[in-house]
């Protein structure tokens, strides 16, 4: 039976994309479109490799597993969270393949088909039900500086501004120096650094267990978090938002 490498690594590079979305999606992340093409490609890349004459043993377990710890790198990231999200990514190939199985046919379509029917069923079937958190892709400005980053979507952060009473975006340490430039001894000392840079501002806060204070802002013009885009009030938090980085800002519940 003849082999067209041309299908092979467009069949592989297109199940292997929407796996990884379906994945995304089902563990409440943004889909994360460009990282899951360059995954999928790698994918496709590896899949033409298997075939070719003297690279037969690239099919094994060993090199198998490998690839897909590349592929989960590439599309998931390095943390702890990148982890359970390669055994999800694992666990769908897997039920897309029973699904091609149950259709009884090899052929191009039926199998890009079980993939399409697979991610839909995670982005709107099974929405956000194997985590119980909810992520979107945060976009600031801020001058020349650009900053791409994953917020949580918390439905219990309550931080509003006092004064108009909109949805207050809270960043991480990290990100705020990277942005403003402002250090984590000043964000410590919020009322001592308010003219840090121009345009901040207080905001009150209050937590559970963890006393009250107040939190440096400032009011950003270009700001997009998920489909929104527009004039956001940006609170910097003086540390860290999660130990192991699967967020680097929180935004409220409805986006």
């Amino acid at each position: 039976m003849p082999i067209y490498l041309d299908l092979l690594m467009l069949l592989n590079f297109l199940v292997d994309f929407l796996l990884i979305l379906g994945t995304n999606r089902l563990c409440g992340y943004p889909l994360g479109v460009k990282r899951a093409s360059i995954a999928a490609l790698l994918g496709s890349v590896y899949a033409a490799a298997c075939v070719l004459p003297g690279f037969s043993f690239l099919g094994n377990f060993l090199w198998r597993t490998v690839s897909l710890m590349l592929m989960s790198c590439i599309a998931f990231g390095f943390t702890k969270s990148a982890l359970r999200r390669g055994v999800v990514f694992v666990l769908l190939s897997m039920a897309m393949g029973g699904v091609a199985l149950f259709m009884n046919s090899r052929g191009f379509w039926p199998v890009v088909i079980s993939a399409v029917g697979v991610c839909f069923l995670c982005i709107v079937g099974f929405r956000n039900k194997l985590g119980a958190q909810s992520f979107v892709p945060v976009e600031l400005t801020y001058g020349e500086k650009k900053i791409r980053l994953t917020a949580l979507q918390d439905t219990g952060n309550t931080l509003r501004d006092p004064v108009t009473g909109s949805d207050v975006l809270v960043v991480g340490a990290d990100v705020a120096q990277k942005l403003t430039g402002l250090t984590r001894s000043q964000l410590r000392a919020p009322v001592e650094f308010l003219d840090a840079i121009p345009g901040l501002r207080l905001i009150p806060y209050r937590t559970v267990g963890q006393g009250s204070g107040f939190l440096l802002a400032l009011k950003l013009h270009d700001v997009k978090i998920g489909n929104r885009k527009g004039n956001t009030l940006v609170a910097f938090a003086p540390e860290g938002l999660h130990s192991e980085g699967a967020y680097q800002a929180l935004t409220g519940g409805a986006v």
